[in-house]
């Protein structure tokens, strides 16, 4: 695959992420999908379609073999479970109370808690590197979030705490899923994830629970295109990218996620951002280029 065929790749899976988002919280608001409910079928279906994609690639064999290990089988069910599950949910309750661009911001901080743990850790020795990141993070998020007034919140509060706990969770998701990456695809172990988490989820908001023949025939098309593009279609195009693309490019080129989620929710759903949340989106954006071009490993969300 060459080089420019990668970058359509990594562009389109971006731009799919950063607009899933916008997207779901349009069913949230205007057509009243429980999201509960929505992070389950998302969970269940892209996990499903995924792994069918793997089968069709290169066959059910690794698929499976997985499961043949009991140490990392019960570590993939703590990483669907705690990880991916933890990611989904988090995220989507974050656009939920807020909208897709706080909360997909506040998921970006995810590196910054990384490199904090590993201080913390020590395992790591602060850089300059580290200061600028997390000094642009903490400035991003204190205008994004106050829109520059001391006094109050611009955000609501769930929403930030939401976004905080998705950030967190996808720190853990980054780190834990290191383990996985030596021996098997990424597609086969985050479908598994997907599929686990969608499960387990399906317990407390049953799929079958709701009435899909109620919905428009604009909401089920929104919700195809969170479930397909927005998820499943992302995360593929993303792995794909990486048989053309560097690591760093890939993480260069899928910071544009964030800026699709802010200005789809700006301009598509007429959330206007203040002066100074602009300014604190630029610091978060401003962070994610820096780790990119220092970056030496890939994300595999």
């Amino acid at each position: 695959m060459n080089k420019g065929r990668g970058i359509f790749f990594i562009i389109t899976g971006a731009v799919f992420w950063g607009i899933g988002g916008t997207v779901a919280k349009k069913l949230f608001q205007q057509y009243g999908i429980d999201m509960g409910w929505f992070v389950t079928i998302r969970l269940l279906i892209a996990g499903l379609l995924l792994l069918i994609v793997h089968i069709f690639k290169k066959g059910p064999t690794e698929i499976f073999e997985i499961w043949k290990d009991k140490k990392l089988s019960f570590q993939l069910l703590i990483f669907g479970l705690v990880g991916m599950l933890g990611v989904q949910y988090t995220y989507m309750a974050s656009i939920e109370s807020g909208n897709a661009a706080v909360a997909t911001l506040l998921q970006y901080l995810a590196p910054v808690m990384i490199i904090l743990y590993l201080l913390a850790r020590k395992q790591s020795i602060p850089t300059r590197k580290d200061m600028y990141t997390v000094s642009l993070a903490l400035l991003g998020c204190f205008f994004l979030l106050t829109n520059g007034s001391l006094s109050q919140l611009s955000v609501p509060s769930d929403a930030v705490v939401w976004g905080i706990l998705s950030g967190i969770a996808l720190a853990f998701y980054t780190l834990y899923a290191v383990r996985f990456l030596e021996k098997y695809d990424s597609v086969v172990i985050v479908g598994w994830a997907m599929l686990i988490g969608g499960v387990a989820l399906s317990f407390v908001h049953p799929p079958w629970q709701m009435n899909i023949k109620g919905l428009p025939l604009e909401a089920c098309l929104y919700l195809i295109f969170v479930i397909v593009f927005g998820t499943m279609l992302a995360f593929w195009f993303y792995i794909e990218s990486l048989n053309s693309l560097s690591p760093k490019e890939s993480s260069l080129l899928g910071s544009l996620e964030p800026l699709a989620a802010v200005l789809t929710t700006v301009f598509w759903l007429k959330e206007p951002l203040g002066w100074f949340q602009w300014i604190g989106t630029f610091c978060i954006l401003a962070m994610i280029l820096v780790l990119a071009f220092n970056r030496d490993t890939s994300s595999n969300r």
